[in-house]
């Protein structure tokens, strides 16, 4: 039973003060106020302006035509808030009101969503970016992380290989974590969840990136990696809205190779004496043009918005299918979703929020050499002579390749991945309960089930492919159940008297987590008409089982902060995490975190200077902690199964033998971030100009590592605090208003500068990672103290030798040979700074959108290349090899066949790029004959991602991980699945 079962959650008593309060409730005389709400520059209508009953929950927002009906207390006053605009205050005196609201140009008036709260931007004392929306449904986005990468200062956002449904990876300032996760916490409408995979990007209105641990440390153990805060659309009082978002997406491959036809193919081979091809072989098959093809994706989300001000609610339903650029790969999701707000009484206030997708792609071998099924390097390593097809054996792909056997096409290699299908259907269900004890005392209790289903099943038919028939034909069924409870109580009291304003919070959350899995493996298949595992003919003595795990997390955590006339506001932060996880004397973390503010534009001696709209200096330090990654049980010992074959003679009756798996670590704890933040908010020139600076600097202690042991010991690793790591950088974030007339042109610009170090280990003082070809069988990255992560290690290449067609490797230690202790680091892939830019331009109805983002001083490792200008077997090769030594004295960059490969600087590239990510071109149809068909909006859009890419980097793509999220390794390119230039057709309709 885990350890928080026993404890007590005091929070009853809120619920007998909840009936003491309102069992001699009366009900108050009420009237119908109406009215209609305008610009009061033009007259023009408002919709959507809140509309609210000051001193109570009551409210309602404005129609189409601005008109807007709600229930008052008699005497009271009429709070009308928009975005944009002034608030204005109004006594309720009139049956019918004109309200005219007096535009402004102050986003520091924009309400930011913080941990278990909100606050305006203005008075914001933490370091907090928001990312535009606006633009979602014109771009070919599937995930959300798509719609982060390059809009805000801080946040790194890479999709390490194009494959359909390709998870992001995102670092917010960079990585802190060597073994456990990276990756931000995600909380959506207040709910924490592990990835963001299942939300479709039309559904979101609000995204606010929690960087520093002043403003993280609210989520405690969760919170190292940052906090990702989104909010989904939700309904509007008003005429009832349907909104249709349609796109298709042409999507062609990047980059191309040219490679060897069968002449040069053999010229090769003879040199480098494998392969003795026979005469009469001439060209058949274009490898590229059989395994790459235009891609498609389509995608469809209708939504459905109506309320009143008891009842406000919101539906949307979606399909995307993306069939990606090679052929047989795709992504296909399925969403819903359903958002219900109503307003039970004046202290009570009911929200249920459901979310259903289901999500599946069939995830094709790459990222690995050819000879192992890689389908990238395949198109290039498979010699053109070869047919696609055995003509013998029609049914077979052709394998004929005269003694090499390390050769498959890349339409055999696809065929490998054809049946397999990941699917996984999630369900995100929560209801939440506000009341109001007094205006400034609130109330919440929020209930979720996180519940995901995932069916992981594969199949090889045991005819076409070579390692099919060695084989007879194999399949796999996974299935595994997660249900995660999470119960969230929160009690917020907020004031504010002559010039000062207070909030405090505090709250508990309580969340259990079930796993549960089945899996079987079976073999020897009849052929592949029947692909379900009761046709295996074998089925897997060790490969068959289930098993289950579950874990737990308890936590309290509190906030107060203080305003004073807007000049000096502080906040403060407390979290306690208690994990199943973790040893029993080490469960418990406390994260704590303040931060401070000054306004100095509201100082009088700054009150003359009108060029200054806002000016504020901020600071903050706090702790977050990171347990992802840890398995449920980590601090225990674990044991392994050992089954025996009961139909063997003398094991008839025999139980499994149960040994020790690992070694038990009883100190495991918190690996645990210090952070520390400097920043400064500037607006000025009428709003024209805001700038965001800041400066951190973040500490890692206790890092969770795997750590190797000597021989000889029951387990070949254990899990423990064992490092420490340092990141430290600076951000800016402009944004401008460069014109404002019929013409508008704003732009954003942000740059990140990010500095990582491994300080300090402790039993293993160093880490070797990422073995690429076989044939160099060799680690390519090391991490030590004193360095950054993931620095690439080989040797440093001079060149080609005139004399003997060999690279010349660096003999770094004087001895006169070259040996491993030649050994050091040749490139880092970590950039010197990364940055994004939006211009967007409106005139008349026409908006068009161009977004270029980037990175500067990384380098790649291209393995790629090693297998493409090898030569060192029978694969086949790019045409650059044509440029191969082959006589004394020749002077060429590219050595000789047969040449001594190593991991070297040879393979290092710059890896820096600037490329057009995203233009966009949209049209807006306004007239009366549309309005009076009761369409609102209609417009059509063309969109192109990934247009034009600036690189020296020569392979396919310069974004590229093949490692995808591990801290540990990163920027290495191997076959990896390129990335896409995507052109958009779409129309979003509102009616």
């Amino acid at each position: 039973m885990l350890f928080f079962i026993k404890r007590k959650i005091p929070l009853f008593y809120l619920f007998i003060a909840l009936l003491c309060v309102f069992s001699n409730a009366q009900a108050q005389d009420t009237r119908v106020v109406r009215g209609r709400i305008m610009d009061a520059t033009n007259s023009l209508a408002l919709q959507g302006v809140s509309v609210l009953q000051k001193g109570s929950t009551s409210g309602t927002t404005s129609d189409n035509n601005g008109h807007f009906q709600i229930s008052v207390s008699p005497n009271s006053i009429l709070v009308f808030s928009y975005v944009g605009y002034e608030t204005k205050e109004l006594p309720s005196s009139s049956a019918e009101m004109v309200v005219s609201l007096d535009p402004i140009d102050n986003v520091l008036e924009d309400v930011v969503v913080i941990g278990y709260g909100s606050v305006k931007r203005k008075d914001v004392t933490t370091a907090i970016s928001s990312v535009s929306t606006k633009d979602l449904d014109r771009r070919p986005i599937v995930n959300v992380g798509q719609a982060i990468q390059g809009r805000a200062a801080g946040v790194s956002v890479i999709q390490p290989n194009g494959a359909p449904g390709a998870e992001m990876s995102i670092r917010v300032r960079g990585t802190t974590s060597f073994n456990a996760s990276n990756d931000p916490l995600y909380v959506v409408d207040g709910v924490p969840v592990e990835n963001i995979k299942f939300l479709s990007p039309n559904d979101i209105t609000d995204i606010q990136i929690l960087k520093d641990a002043s403003s993280a440390a609210i989520y405690g153990s969760r919170a190292a990696n940052g906090v990702v805060l989104i909010t989904t659309k939700s309904g509007t009082v008003g005429e009832a809205k349907i909104s249709l978002n349609a796109q298709y997406t042409a999507n062609v491959v990047n980059n191309s190779f040219e490679v060897l036809n069968t002449q040069q193919y053999r010229e090769l081979q003879e040199e480098i004496g494998l392969v003795n091809l026979p005469l009469g072989l001439t060209d058949q098959t274009d490898w590229f043009k059989e395994a790459y093809k235009v891609g498609s994706l389509q995608n469809y989300q209708l939504s459905i918005s109506d309320g009143t001000e008891k009842l406000k609610y919101y539906l949307s339903g979606g399909y995307v299918s993306d069939k990606g650029i090679l052929e047989s790969s795709f992504f296909k999701r399925y969403n819903f979703r359903a958002n219900i707000d109503n307003n039970v009484r004046d202290w009570l206030k009911v929200i249920a929020n459901i979310n259903y997708s289901d999500y599946n792609d069939n995830g094709i071998i790459s990222g690995t050499g050819s000879n192992r099924g890689g389908v990238v390097l395949s198109v290039i390593n498979t010699p053109v002579y070869a047919p696609i097809w055995d003509p013998i054996y029609p049914e077979r792909y052709y394998n004929n390749f005269y003694g090499i056997g390390n050769i498959t096409s890349p339409l055999e290699n696809l065929a490998r991945g054809k049946y397999n299908k990941n699917r996984e259907n999630r369900l995100l269900a929560s209801g939440s309960a506000t009341v109001t004890f007094l205006p400034e005392l609130k109330f919440k209790s929020t209930l979720t089930l996180d519940r995901r289903h995932g069916l992981n099943t594969t199949f090889l038919d045991p005819i076409s492919s070579v390692w099919g028939r060695s084989q007879f034909g194999t399949a796999s069924d996974f299935r595994n159940t997660n249900s995660l409870i999470v119960w969230d109580n929160v009690l917020t009291y907020s004031k504010s008297f002559d010039k000062h304003s207070i909030e405090a919070m505090a709250g508990s959350s309580w969340t259990d987590s079930k796993y549960s899995n089945s899996y079987i493996n079976g073999s020897h298949f009849r052929n592949e008409i029947i692909q379900t595992l009761n046709a295996a003919n074998k089925i897997a003595w060790n490969g068959t089982g289930s098993g289950g795990s579950n874990w737990a997390l308890f936590s309290h955590f509190a906030r107060a902060m203080y305003n004073y006339d807007g000049k000096y506001l502080f906040t403060a932060n407390m979290r306690a995490d208690g994990s199943s996880k973790l040893n029993p004397n080490d469960r418990w973390g406390y994260f704590p975190s303040f931060s401070a503010a000054w306004r100095l534009s509201s100082e009088a001696f700054l009150q003359d200077v009108n060029w200054i709209n806002d000016l504020k200096i901020r600071g903050g330090w706090g702790q977050t902690g990171n347990q992802s990654g840890l398995g449920d049980y980590s601090y225990l010992q674990l044991y392994n199964i050992e089954r025996f074959q009961w139909f063997q003679v003398g094991f008839e009756n025999a139980v499994p033998n149960i040994s020790p798996a690992n070694l038990r670590t009883r100190d495991l704890s918190w690996e645990t971030t210090t952070q520390s933040n400097i920043g400064l908010d500037f607006a000025g020139l009428g709003n024209r100009l805001s700038v965001t600076l800041d400066y951190y600097h973040k500490k890692t202690t206790d890092m969770l590592m795997y750590v190797s042991l000597p021989e000889g010991q029951i387990a070949q690793t254990i899990r423990r605090n064992e490092g420490e790591m340092t990141n430290r950088g600076f951000e800016v974030a402009v944004n401008t208003k460069n014109i404002q007339n019929a013409l508008t042109w704003d732009t954003d610009f942000n740059i990140s500068f990010n500095r990582n170090r491994l300080d300090k280990l402790e039993l293993q003082k160093i880490y070797y990672n990422a073995k690429t070809v076989d044939v160099v069988n060799d680690f390519v990255v090391r991490n030590e103290p004193g360095r950054p992560l993931s620095g690439f290690f080989g040797y440093i290449s001079d060149g080609v030798n005139p004399e003997t067609g060999e690279l010349m490797y660096r003999d770094l230690n004087g001895d006169s040979k070259i040996s491993s202790s030649d050994r050091t680091y040749i490139g880092d892939p970590n950039p010197k700074f990364t940055y994004g830019m939006t211009n967007n331009f409106s005139w008349n109805n026409i908006d068009l959108s161009i977004f270029i983002q980037g990175t500067y001083g990384n380098d790649i490792f291209n393995a790629s290349r090693m297998e493409m200008e090898g030569m060192y077997d029978g694969k086949n090769q790019i045409t650059k090899v044509l440029d191969r030594w082959k006589i004394p004295g020749q002077i060429t960059d590219v050595p000789k066949a047969g040449y001594d490969m190593k991991n070297s600087s040879y393979f290092i590239e710059d890896g820096s790029y600037l490329r057009l990510k995203n233009i966009s071109l949209g049209y807006n149809f306004h007239s009366d004959r549309l309005k009076r068909l009761g369409i609102n909006k209609l417009q059509p859009y063309f969109s192109a991602s990934n247009l034009l890419t600036l690189t020296r980097f020569t392979g396919m793509d310069p974004e590229v991980n093949q490692w995808g999220g591990n801290g540990a390794v990163q920027g290495i390119d191997w076959g990896t699945y390129p990335h896409s230039r995507s052109f958009v057709f779409g129309l979003n309709l509102v009616f």
